[in-house]
């Protein structure tokens, strides 16, 4: 497959996403053909990608003066800490600012190396080469960095673009079908949020797609990171419009944080949960158009994703659930923000509700 280069222009960085198959094999190509050049490298590896892989890249780097640090990936790694060993490898190998941290991993992996390159000396080159389908239609693209606290996900954070995004589809069939549904959850949102023709594409072919048959896979990954480009370009530091990719995230960070951020629940999940919840709300509301409605929560049941949030969690989870969502960092008031939607590509942002009434949503939610 020949690969597809989708161009990035905001107001603080312009880079480019490759999406392709193979692209690990020819690494230091790509690097040289976007003007990526260093003298030192430091690779940041979550320990799940496959030696195969690692040896192909390590392989094209052989020039380069390359170091290894290797990330256990997880939502609890995710933190000042894990930040601080990256950092320290920086300094102790004495890194320049021209000099470049490459992410090989999910976006968990992506997230922690960011913000660490964003930090070190106020900022050195970033490359991601996101290696799963939930980071490569989303975390990878719009610079968004940060870590985990046990106030809450992603409340401390930086705003740095990347110079470089690389996302190799041969990475996706190492992963598990679970995987997969998180990043298909990302793909949907970004379909109902702009793009009606994408969602009605998705609602024929969710099953390809999940089976990474392609030509419909990169399709979907293409049309997905263009909708968040558009977006992302718009409104880097989500002042207006970047709010609508929030769709959902503010049940689904709650839902995390509420099972302190544990395998039970994976983030893609979450927000797959969030935006059935939001879509709840929304025909609570009488806000979302009715055949739009049914068509979204049909094919929710249809392409077999999480769907039921009493799953997860009981009745007397209610109050962490929405303390959770009162400390969600899009709030500007003791009211809790939500982004719902009016019908497929429109959504409605700046919606704010008080705290009784998502309490007696969710108790519906809970008990149904």
């Amino acid at each position: 497959m020949k690969s597809i280069k989708l161009k990035i222009n905001t107001k603080t960085q312009k880079y480019s996403i490759i999406i392709g198959s193979n692209l690990g094999a020819n690494l230091s190509k790509i690097l040289e053909e976007n003007s990526i050049n260093f003298k030192k490298c430091l690779l940041i590896i979550d320990r799940n990608i496959s030696k195969q892989f690692i040896s192909k890249i390590k392989k094209s780097l052989n020039k380069k003066n390359i170091f290894i640090h290797l990330f256990k990936a997880n939502e609890i790694n995710k933190n000042f800490s894990s930040a601080s060993k990256i950092l320290d490898v920086l300094l102790k190998k004495n890194f320049s600012r021209e000099d470049c941290v490459i992410s090989i991993g999910g976006g968990i992996t992506g997230d922690v190396s960011g913000f660490a390159a964003s930090l070190f000396k106020r900022g050195l080159k970033f490359v991601n080469i996101p290696t799963t389908l939930l980071s490569q239609v989303d975390s990878s693209i719009g610079g968004k960095t940060g870590v985990n606290t046990k106030y809450g996900k992603n409340l401390i954070g930086s705003f740095y673009q990347p110079d470089l995004v690389i996302s190799d589809v041969q990475f996706l069939k190492t992963l598990p079908k679970r995987e997969l549904i998180c990043g298909y959850g990302e793909i949907l949102k970004h379909s109902l949020i702009a793009n009606k023709s994408f969602y009605k594409f998705l609602d024929k072919n969710s099953d390809k797609v999940l089976k990474l048959s392609s030509p419909f896979i990169e399709k979907a990954i293409y049309e997905s990171c263009k909708i968040k480009k558009n977006v992302v370009e718009k409104d880097e530091k989500e002042k207006g419009l970047r709010k609508i990719l929030n769709f959902g995230h503010t049940f689904a960070h709650a839902y995390e944080a509420s099972l302190g951020y544990s395998k039970k629940l994976n983030h893609g999940e979450a927000v797959i949960l969030g935006m059935k919840s939001a879509l709840n709300f929304s025909s609570k509301k009488n806000l979302i158009q009715k055949n739009d409605y049914k068509s979204i929560i049909s094919h929710i049941y249809k392409a077999n994703l999480p769907s039921k949030i009493n799953k997860f969690f009981k009745i007397e989870d209610l109050n962490k659930i929405l303390s959770f969502m009162v400390k969600d960092k899009k709030n500007n008031s003791d009211e809790i923000n939500l982004v719902l939607l009016k019908k497929i590509g429109y959504p409605l942002i700046n919606r704010e509700y008080k705290k009784n009434i998502l309490a007696e949503f969710l108790k519906n939610e809970l008990r149904n």
